[in-house]
Order: structure tokens, then sequence, then C-alpha cells
């Protein structure tokens, strides 16, 4: 037994000391922060892989906003693999795989599709794969009474306008433009399609000037995965459906069994960019960069809705955390992004995070509020609020075993309980909740970033990099805390 000398710390324990700044405005500072060595988010924020906190719709919006999401594991591989492709095909400039069907299809079939997919067009393609024409929503709607099939209400290959897969993205325009379409199919020299450009992605581009786009004009989305039985072939159908990263992400990330999987995940996909987590030492954070990980998340216990600290009395104050993880790091002889998870309330609380180290955030309470959240909404008391919860909560833990996953958050192979039958064995590390009704994410994140580039400012720091240079922590009593929130007022 022993007990370490240095004192650890976590947000409300410090402040930044403000410095000489050159910087005459907030905006010319730099918030980029990298993700991975090669991925890089202009709002250096991530939504959590939390089941009440990220699937399709809050990755789009985090992607557009310049962050990610992080789509989470606990449904089926198919399905997760579904909303990895939804988040792929919702922005880009060209759709490599367009929705398509066949001429003999029924007009039916083709409104049902296009529902399905919330498109407002097809290809049609005959039963060899060759590009017959286009058929769109208006067609559908539009039909004569008598028509039945595709190829009676489709605009047929030799009326359609169309581009070479060479095209660039203002040639594109152009035609669009002149001929007043929505969609431009690409062939190749031998007819066959080779992509699909729409007016509504273009028009995406130049909306979302700050989204966070792959080499394809795409928008980044990662998966997360565990490290029980079938992960792997998990991670392979999320890597095929177009994920960017794959985050390994259990609850105690410093086992063996999760460096393994990490070194098994670099080994099977070398080109992977794969994050790895949770850790909150410096030991911890250096064996998984050792094993492979292109970034290390750190937190355990600082999430609102967990309570790890207090079932299990292990956890290190995030702050601590988070520079003792840089320095596990650099102990492994590797320049790795961390990632800060958890204990992120307030825009300053970033700020802290950033200048101890960290590269980026990742949030998950503060989101589920938000509009895209998957969290069920409730009203109380005339006031709307959404249901959040930790993933090794017991409202969790029933919700995999009804679903048939039977998988512990830990993904260390304990038993369910479903297969116990007898639900007062599981032992909870998070809690349900509900928080406010916050509106769209891109409000929370305007926020956020709005406070970060003040916070740069005051450290005379134009980039995330500077911020970590230039960062001095000054420790603070209670009655500091007290004193750096507003006092002595009526708030209106």
């Amino acid at each position: 037994m022993r007990i370490r000398a240095q004192k650890a710390l976590t947000f409300d324990d410090v402040l930044l000391t403000p410095r000489r700044s050159a910087i005459a405005s907030r905006r010319d500072v730099d918030t980029s922060g990298r993700l991975t060595p090669t991925i890089c988010l202009r709002a250096p924020v991530i939504s959590a892989n939390m089941d009440t906190v990220t699937e399709a719709a809050m990755a789009i919006a985090m992607a557009r906003a310049g962050g990610i999401g992080i789509i989470h594991r606990f449904m089926p591989v198919e399905q997760q693999a579904r909303q990895i492709a939804q988040v792929k095909r919702s922005q880009g400039f060209v759709v490599t795989n367009p929705y398509a069907i066949e001429p003999s299809a029924t007009i039916a079939q083709a409104a049902e599709l296009m529902q399905r997919f919330e498109v407002g067009g097809l290809v049609v393609l005959d039963p060899a794969g060759r590009f017959e024409g286009l058929v769109t929503h208006r067609d559908v709607l539009l039909a004569p009474p008598a028509a039945v099939y595709v190829h009676e209400v489709m605009t047929p290959l030799e009326k359609v306008i169309r581009v070479g897969p060479d095209v660039t993205r203002e040639e594109a325009r152009q035609v669009l433009y002149e001929h007043r379409l929505e969609k431009l199919p690409m062939l190749d020299e031998a007819g066959r399609l080779a992509g699909l450009i729409t007016t509504q992605d273009l028009m995406k581009a130049q909306q979302y000037p700050d989204a966070t786009l792959d080499d394809h004009g795409r928008l980044r989305v990662g998966g997360a995965i565990g490290v029980a039985a079938g992960e792997i072939e998990r991670a392979a159908a999320l890597l095929d459906a177009g994920a960017d990263v794959i985050v390994l992400d259990i609850a105690h990330g410093h086992a063996d069994h999760c460096i393994a999987m990490v070194r098994r995940l670099r080994r099977e996909f070398p080109a992977a960019q794969i994050i790895a987590g949770n850790v909150a030492t410096r030991a911890g954070a250096a064996d998984l960069a050792e094993a492979g990980a292109d970034a290390i998340k750190v937190g355990i216990g600082p999430g609102s809705i967990c309570t790890t600290r207090i079932v299990t009395g292990f956890g290190v104050p995030q702050l601590t955390a988070i520079m003792d993880s840089v320095q596990g790091v650099a102990d492994a002889g590797r320049d790795l992004p961390i990632i800060a998870d958890g204990g992120i309330r307030v825009s300053g609380d970033l700020v802290k995070a950033l200048a101890a180290g960290a590269d980026t955030v990742m949030i998950g309470s503060l989101f589920a509020g938000c509009e895209e959240a998957p969290g069920a909404p409730v009203i109380r008391n005339g006031q709307k609020f959404k249901v959040v919860r930790g993933m090794a909560s017991l409202g969790a833990a029933m919700g995999r075993a009804a679903a048939g996953r039977g998988q512990a958050e830990r993904g260390d192979g304990e038993e369910s309980a479903e297969s116990q039958q007898d639900w007062d064995k599981v032992v909870p590390e998070g809690v349900e909740a509900v928080v406010p009704y916050r509106g769209h994410v891109r409000e929370i994140l305007y926020q956020l970033v709005g406070g970060l580039r003040s916070g740069m400012s005051y450290a005379g720091a134009c980039t995330i990099a500077e911020l970590h240079e230039n960062a001095e922590f000054v420790e603070i009593t209670p009655a500091g805390i007290r004193e750096s929130d507003s006092h002595d007022v009526g708030r209106l």
C-alpha cells in the first residue's frame, strides 16, 4: 500500500493565469485540434458513443459543425454499419454507390425505396449493372394513372445530361446550373455509372464551410467497438461502411484484453485510425500507445452520470489524468493526440482540458439534451427534458439484455444479467437521469468554441499547440471557486 505524494486536481480546482497577448480578435485564433495524427477537427469536440447521445442524426450535425460523432456500439452490427453509411451518404461531392433500382421494378417499389432511404431519386440500372436512366420523386408523384413500371416514368439514358468521372466541382456546378438539374450522373468511357453528383450536396458544401470531411468530401464519422468475441467482425463491418475511425472503448482500458485488442486491430487493419481507452494514468496511456493506438481516450469517472469512483473507489481527477496521460504518450516515444472524455460542463472546462494537454474533448450529458440526441424526450412541469444514461447503468444493462446482446459494458466476458436471470447481481457504475432540452447541437458547439476562442486569446495562443505551451495553472480554494461565478446578485 502506498499514497502518491502528488495532489490530483480537476477542472474546478484550478484557473488559468492570463498572459500578455498579441491577439486582437477572437477570430484570429485557430481552434483546430487533432483527433488522430491524420484527422483534424476545426471544432475539437466529439459527441460520446452513448446510446442516448450519438446515432446518425447527432453524428451528421457534429461533423457539419466541425466536430465528429462516434456511433455507439449497443446495437446489432448491421444496424451500426447502416448508421455509419447514413452519415457518409448525407453529404459529399460524389455519391459513389447511389441507391439504384431496375427498370422493371414498379413505381410503388421506387417510392418505397425513396422513402426508406430518405432520398429524392434513384439511378436506374439494368440487371447487368448498366446505367439506364434516373427516376425521381417528382416522376413518381406525377406518374400517369396507367403507369406501373419504373421504365415508363424514368428519364431514359438518351435524355440524361451526364459528365465524365474526371469532372471538377466547379464544372459540375456549372452543368447543374446551365441545365437546371438536381442530379448529375458520372459515367465512365464504357457507359457504366461512376457516381452521382447532386445539387443538394454542392449546396451543403457552401452551407457548412467548417464541416469535418474526408478526402471524398463526405462527412467523417466514427464507430465504437468493445473487446468481446465478434468485435473484430464489428470493426470490419464499420470500416467497410466507411467509418473514418474505430473507437475501442471499455470502462477500464488499461487491461490486458484491451491492449491485446489494440494490437490485433492494428495487425488486421493496418490503415485504420484507432482510438483506445479509457485510461487515467501515465502507464495506461503509454501501454495503449505502444500497442498501436492512434489516439488515447482519458477519463475514469469524471462524467456527470458515471459512478465508477463511488462504486469502486478508483479513478483520477480529470485534469491530473490528462496531464499524466500526456506524459505517458511521451514515455512511449509517440506523438499522439489525447482525448479528454468526461467532466465538460462549460466552455471553461473545455479550455482547461486542452490547456492541460488534450487535443480534443468528448462530451456526453451536455449533448444528450440536444434535438439530435436519440434519448427519449419527457415533459415535467411544462418543461421539456431528454433522458440520458451511463452505459454502465442498470437500465443500459437491461436494455442490452432485452435486445439479445447480453454483453457487459466492460466487454470482459462477465456473465450477463439475462443469463443469470437475477438483476440484483448487476452492479451499476452509472445512473439514468434527465437533462434540460437544449435545442440543436450546433448552438451548443458555437458557445463552446466561442469560449475556447476567448480562452486562447487570454493565453496569447493562436493554436491549441501554443495553448499547450503557454498554459499556466493556479490552484484555487473553494472561495476562489465561488468568486469565479456570478455572486452577490440576483440573476434575471
